[in-house]
């Protein structure tokens, strides 16, 4: 009887390894693409029910943790080189790489089923798409091209467009518009977080843009691209899909970030000004999908 659970006991994952795995797909990240698919699934003129609205949600918050599970399977070699994720559970040898990948891939297969059960083909689709080009593109990229950057966002500003479509079944252009708020918006998020920490990406051979074309032209990519991101915020209002409240939210909160990023053009900018960009884009794209959610209300 001893031995009998012992064998049952040893093939049963530990609460550790358990949290392993959960760690593998990146929770925080998990929780904002969530927040971004529902805003897509709210705003649809005729949202389905709760049961298969969260349906739906559950199903690609699962899809956006395989694709994270199968990034880190990945680039495990590479996160043990970088100072903030050298504790992640593949590169401090807490897990096995062969179960990251089953896991992954497992997880992948059973979410996109998810999507397409609980909304159509066009959606789930869409999320293929995403995962593909996330794992298969993006990733490896990252060690090439700084403009890596441009295909991550991608992926990044699916998810609400998945949302419109899961709602929808169509590709309308108030699910475009939020897919260009989300994949500009990661621009500058993303150049602010590869300033601080340039000295990571450069020991893992991560070609960042502060890397590659050095710190005065990134900062002043960040500012255009913020800049882009302020003036299509505002194409919500000529183009029907929000009223004048947004639009004064919008440009209010878009000079604001405009200003901030204007602060890297001077040579002394500091890594002290790249992570208040970096909070400052926190704060923006949640003030900004209220705003839009408020004004449809």
């Amino acid at each position: 009887m001893t031995e009998f659970a012992a064998a049952v006991t040893s093939r049963v994952p530990s609460v550790g390894r358990l949290g392993d795995l959960a760690a593998l797909g990146k929770p925080r990240l998990s929780v904002l693409v969530i927040f971004t698919a529902a805003i897509g699934v709210f705003l649809a003129p005729e949202p389905p029910g709760p049961w298969t609205t969260a349906g739906f949600l559950l199903a690609t918050a699962a899809l956006v943790a395989a694709a994270n599970t199968l990034n880190c399977w990945l680039e495990r070699d590479i996160d043990g080189l970088m100072a903030r994720t050298h504790r992640r559970p593949l590169p401090a040898g807490r897990l096995e790489p062969r179960t990251a990948l089953g896991f992954g891939i497992a997880l992948a297969i059973a979410a996109l089923c998810g999507v397409a059960a609980s909304s159509n083909a066009r959606t789930a689709l869409l999320g293929a798409a995403a995962l593909l080009i996330y794992v298969l593109v993006y990733t490896p990229l990252k060690r090439l091209s700084p403009w890596a950057l441009l295909v991550g966002a991608v992926p990044g500003a699916l998810p609400p467009l998945m949302g419109w479509t899961a709602a929808t079944d169509r590709l309308d252009v108030p699910g475009w518009f939020l897919f260009g708020v989300l994949f500009l918006w990661q621009l500058p998020h993303f150049i602010a977080i590869s300033l601080y920490l340039e000295a990571d990406f450069r020991r893992a051979g991560i070609r960042a843009l502060p890397i590659t074309h050095g710190r005065r032209a990134a900062r002043a990519l960040l500012f255009a691209f913020v800049a882009a991101l302020c003036g299509f915020s505002l194409l919500a209002f000529p183009l029907g899909l929000a009223g004048p409240a947004y639009a004064a939210i919008a440009l209010s909160i878009g000079l604001a970030w405009l200003v901030l990023a204007a602060g890297g053009l001077r040579r002394t900018a500091s890594e002290d000004w790249a992570r208040r960009l970096f909070a400052a884009s926190l704060l923006y794209l949640p003030i900004l999908i209220t705003a839009i959610v408020l004004d449809a209300v």
